[in-house]
């Protein structure tokens, strides 16, 4: 099947946005290697400064799409509610949060590129296995701490069942 022709001005968009909102998720998760506290603490703040790492990393390889395409990076980066509560379970769900809007903009990056260009589909590919993989991380973190997303039954279909205690 031929290729099509690649919406420029769409993909130019959408790699703007998402290089401004993983610059954001430079921000956010280095904001949170700072808040953590707790028994967990070092484990945690090791997690959130690679995340913050491999942000700006996935901005980088985001703005040298957007200059090799002709696209101007901007200055800006995607707004980041803060909203002051830093308990580890709040940490995590904001993490989590975050990770789905970033895995929406690759997809929306791959559906605008399908069929134009095969190493943008390939890199939003990539992207996309990469933010999945940290929604896997974070809902196995989230499980210790009784967060709804981090799915209790590890898998098995159903709750446990506690036992009875019989009088004797």
């Amino acid at each position: 099947m031929p290729l099509k022709d690649l919406d420029n001005k769409a993909t130019l968009k959408l790699l703007s946005r998402i290089m401004e909102f993983e610059l954001a998720g430079v921000v956010r998760y280095t904001h949170y290697s700072l808040m953590v506290t707790g028994p967990n603490r070092i484990p945690i703040v090791a997690f959130m400064k690679a995340q913050a790492s491999e942000s700006l990393l996935h901005a980088q390889q985001a703005g040298e799409l957007l200059t090799g395409l002709g696209g101007h990076p901007t200055l800006q980066i995607a707004p980041i509610d803060e909203t002051y509560r830093h308990a580890v379970k709040d940490i995590l769900e904001e993490s989590a949060a975050h990770e789905a809007r970033a895995l929406k903009l690759y997809k929306e990056l791959l559906e605008t590129v399908e069929d134009s260009s095969v190493y943008l589909e390939e890199f939003a590919r990539t992207q996309i296995a990469a933010e999945e993989m940290h929604s896997l991380e974070l809902r196995k973190m989230m499980r210790d701490i009784g967060v709804a997303g981090g799915h209790d039954d590890h898998g098995h279909g159903k709750k446990s069942k506690k036992s009875k205690k019989r009088k004797g």
